[in-house]
């Protein structure tokens, strides 16, 4: 059981941090330029990808990404846009361009299929699963490995999904799924709020084992759904609220000093 102090602590820092003046200094703000859902989802997965460094360098970086697709990422992936690209352009740190063109012949091949990535991930019954997050990449990861000719690319995907953290993918889910109309966008209806997972890195793994909410010392699946099942008897149906918080703890002077924290 988490104890009340703890508790209050985590649900006050939540509310802190859960505020519009978060979105210019954090990469959700690259999904939230587009109102067509389809656009929306491939900014989020594809900014998610590149989200780990500095801060600064991720948001400069998805900024330029966007801008090779003409912020018309539905379009650019239809129209395949991308396979014009030198595949040994630098993208992000060691992200290149032949790793986004292996994911955007999956993405067009889900399309072509589903009107949405949200309808395919009903299609795929994720949600009915104990880890929604991991069995919608499984059937993602599936798709594009046959759309590249039966290659992976662990630079996009993880493909140990028995014991990946999943971290950049639950950082995805959350803005699509999350409704609260702050921070997060709410445009996903396929997977509850109340099914995500904690998008566990390296900070909030050592806020969490600060607090005595994580025990394990990897930052793995297993931490990943521990961490979330403690946040879950704060929060049951909103247990990733509380992200903010484990985020927010410990990075002294509030929103302004995060701007160019370290994630992974």
């Amino acid at each position: 059981m988490i104890d009340k102090d703890t508790a209050s602590l985590l649900v006050s820092e939540a509310n802190r941090i859960n505020r519009p003046e978060f979105i210019e200094l954090d990469p959700v703000q690259f999904p939230r330029m587009f109102s067509e859902l389809r656009d929306v989802e491939i900014a989020a997965f594809l900014t998610a990808i590149i989200s780990w460094g500095k801060r600064s360098m991720i948001l400069r970086d998805a900024n330029r990404m966007l801008a090779l697709m003409s912020h018309e990422p539905y379009k650019y992936v239809m129209e395949q846009g991308y396979e014009d690209l030198d595949p040994t352009l630098n993208i992000h740190r060691t992200f290149f361009a032949g790793h986004m063109q292996w994911f955007m012949r999956g993405l067009r091949e889900i399309y072509s299929r589903h009107n949405s990535l949200d309808e395919f991930c009903a299609a795929t019954g994720a949600a009915a699963t104990e880890a929604p997050a991991w069995k919608l990449i499984e059937e993602i990861s599936r798709i594009t490995c046959d759309a590249n000719g039966g290659e992976a690319c662990a630079r996009c995907l993880p493909t140990n999904l028995r014991t990946t953290a999943l971290k950049r993918v639950n950082m995805a889910l959350r803005w699509l799924v999350r409704d609260d109309g702050i921070v997060d966008m709410g445009v996903w209806k396929s997977i509850p709020k109340s099914r995500l997972f904690i998008p566990l890195d390296v900070h909030v793994g050592n806020t969490a084992r600060g607090l005595g909410l994580l025990d394990r010392k990897a930052n793995d699946r297993k931490s990943v759904e521990q961490l979330t099942a403690s946040m879950r008897e704060i929060c049951p149906e909103d247990p990733v609220l509380l992200d903010y918080a484990l985020f927010g703890i410990g990075v002294e002077g509030g929103l302004g000093n995060n701007a160019d924290q370290e994630t992974s």
